[in-house]
């Protein structure tokens, strides 16, 4: 009984050793499976569950931007990388055409033919289905790949894997960079937007699709085909009021300029009167090693005491309240001002000015002139002068639709940390803060009439082939800054500034190109021992017939080298002008032995495609009197024309060239 018990117990645990021995060896076979599907070669494998596939986001190409001439200032650019299934093609296919494909990739790789053909054959030996062949492609040199022996056929005969990347380039590389801006997203998922690209990254985004793809050997995963796959939509195109020659012509006048003077950063833009049109906009910071980019969205972001651009503002009001007209005489004495006995206030000529006009304080750019009118006027009732610049909308923003929009600083009597300075440091640019588009869309009202209008970026939204979504036009801040009457005089004002020998702008006078503007020099860093300056000019031109507005803000120019806005500024303010005029239509006065080649239609004349004389022209004039009528221009030497090679009357013909020489 005791051995048929312990022969039963033998028995028994047999069995249980060999269960376990079997469960263990289950455990490992399932985990081999597991291991060759996730990562080893799944090949011949008939395991594919559904956790295997899975739709991944196809990310959809962004709309382009465009400026008002065309150009493309940013766009999607398709990027390809392409990888092999080498257990795809048949051995036939393989084996006639290995050494063909592998020449046509040795021609393009500049790699020897037998390397790739040992990678090829190395792939089909492993079975590898996920071989990488070449990353980064573009369209053109995909479509190349894609002609390749092997290749050309279709996914499940030649086994080609295309994987696309959508890659954001700006063709023009610096210019307007910070306006033009970028969205970037995290690896959380949050976006971070700058510029109009972030602005108006609702419309430039377009709709992901979705591909299914299957997992394979090293845990990656292959794009298969299926019916439900949905292809991404791309954006919708911005077009902007930008200029690409504009703002060449601003960026670079810009550049020299804060190279010159060794500048901390500066701004310039170039404003459309009428329409408020941003035609250019530049940014320049300087980095550690002296080299200058588009660091920061100075003209939108940076608010800054404006220094004696606001004086502009200051006479305004006092003009507009009646207390002093342009005539009135204001004593400016030795130049010197003193508030509670130890904060002065000074004009930049030693001595002062002594008796002069209202308006010629301005012209000047006296500091006791404007701090006087302000403060002798307004001491009693300071908030009726407050209120009056913010009837001009000076305390609000112009609701940019571009992120970081500074908040403009205008101090009223109401507030808490009011103080008997604030109205007279208020007089000439001092305890107030603007952006620099702030100002310039106030100056630009002074040229339009007294219309405040909204800068404006873009001139419509539309996706290709279709009309456009949305449209962009003229938006009025305010109809009327101030009565026409203050606005006669201010303009006046503005003109002598550069036109008259006592304005602060006269070195930039230009014989053939009226311009209106204020100078601004601003100290900064004035509460610590070494001060430093923002320097500046804004103004408009034609003066006459004003088309352009622009403002140029340099800060921190080396003060050895200069400072004054009349100096730094003002100059940067002229090239662009300058620059900018040739391209205005005009004019052209022709000599009276000419009149003989003209016709005369209704009240006009029209050149009978003749070589003008330009002898004594400037070379600004000569070349658009020149290019105007169709011939190409080279020229020799500076200054005024004083020889040119084809005689006054000659006949044009095509293409001509012409040369002038220059004193």
């Amino acid at each position: 009984m005791n051995d048929q018990h312990n022969f039963f117990k033998r028995l028994m645990l047999r069995f249980y050793f060999f269960a376990l021995l079997l469960t263990f060896f289950s455990f490992l076979l399932i985990g081999k499976l597991v291991y060759i599907q996730f990562y080893e070669n799944n090949e011949g494998l008939d395991i594919q569950p559904d956790t295997l596939v899975k739709n991944v986001v196809l990310e959809p190409s962004r709309g382009d931007i465009f400026s008002v001439d065309g150009n493309i200032l940013a766009t999607s650019i398709p990027r390809f990388d392409l990888y092999w299934d080498a257990i795809i093609p048949s051995d036939n296919l393989f084996n006639s055409q290995k050494n063909n494909l592998a020449d046509s990739i040795s021609v393009f790789k500049n790699i020897p033919s037998e390397i790739i053909l040992n990678k090829l054959e190395k792939a089909r030996k492993q079975n590898h289905r996920y071989l990488l062949i070449e990353k980064g492609l573009s369209f053109s040199e995909y479509k190349r790949f894609k002609s390749f022996p092997i290749f050309n056929e279709s996914i499940y005969r030649g086994g080609l894997i295309v994987e696309q990347d959508i890659k954001r380039e700006n063709p023009l590389g610096k210019l307007a960079e910070r306006t033009i801006g970028y969205e970037i997203k995290d690896k959380n998922g949050s976006f971070f937007r700058v510029g109009l690209e972030g602005a108006f990254s609702e419309f430039l985004r377009g709709n992901p699709g979705l591909r299914l793809k299957q997992k394979i050997a090293n845990g990656q995963w292959k794009p298969i085909s299926d019916s439900n796959e949905k292809e991404p939509t791309e954006g919708y195109d911005l077009h902007t009021t930008l200029d690409v020659n504009f703002q060449d012509i601003v960026h670079n006048s810009l550049l020299s300029q804060l190279e010159k003077y060794k500048a901390e950063h500066g701004t310039a833009i170039v404003m459309e009167v009428k329409s408020g049109a941003i035609r250019a906009i530049a940014n320049l910071g300087r980095t550690k090693e002296g080299k200058y980019f588009e660091k920061l969205n100075y003209a939108i972001g940076e608010t800054n005491e404006p220094g004696s651009t606001f004086k502009l503002m200051a006479i305004i009001a006092a003009l507009e309240d009646k207390v002093i007209n342009e005539k009135s005489i204001i004593d400016t004495g030795n130049g010197e001002l003193t508030f509670f006995k130890k904060y002065k206030v000074k004009d930049s000529k030693k001595g002062g000015y002594g008796l002069i006009t209202a308006a010629k304080a301005f012209e000047v750019s006296s500091n006791v002139g404007l701090v006087k009118i302000v403060y002798d006027n307004y001491k009693n009732n300071p908030q009726k002068f407050v209120d009056r610049l913010y009837n001009m909308g000076l305390n609000k923003t112009l609701k940019l639709p571009i992120l970081g929009e500074g908040i403009p600083k205008i101090p009223h009597p109401s507030d808490s940390d009011w103080d008997g300075l604030d109205l007279p440091w208020m007089a000439y640019g001092y305890g107030v803060s603007l952006t620099p588009l702030q100002i310039l869309a106030f100056y630009n009202a002074i040229a339009n009439d007294g219309q405040l209008v909204k800068p404006r970026f873009l001139s419509k939204i539309s996706i290709k082939g279709n009309a456009p979504a949305k449209i962009y036009s003229k938006q009025i801040l305010n109809p009327s800054i101030c009565s026409k009457e203050t606005l006669k005089k201010v303009k006046q004002m503005m003109l002598n500034v550069v036109d008259k020998k006592w304005g602060t702008a006269n070195k930039i006078k230009d014989p053939f190109l009226k311009m209106a503007g204020k100078t601004g020099t601003c100290q900064v860093d004035y509460l610590k021992n070494e001060v430093q300056y923002v320097s500046s000019f804004v103004g408009y031109y034609p003066a006459e017939k004003p088309k352009y507005s622009c403002i140029v803000v340099i800060h921190r120019p080396e003060k050895s080298i200069g400072y004054y806005g009349a100096t730094v500024a003002a100059p940067v303010f002229k090239k662009i002008a300058k620059k900018i005029y040739n391209n205005i239509p005009f004019e052209i006065k022709i000599s009276s032995e000419l009149v003989s080649n003209l016709d005369k239609v209704g009240n006009t004349l029209k050149i009978k495609n003749v070589v003008p004389d330009v002898a004594g022209l400037t070379y600004e004039d000569a070349i658009k009197a020149l290019k105007k009528i169709g011939l190409k221009v080279e020229v020799r030497g500076t200054g005024k024309v004083k020889s040119q090679s084809i005689k006054p009357g000659t006949k044009i013909e095509i293409n001509q060239k012409i040369l002038i020489e220059l004193t």
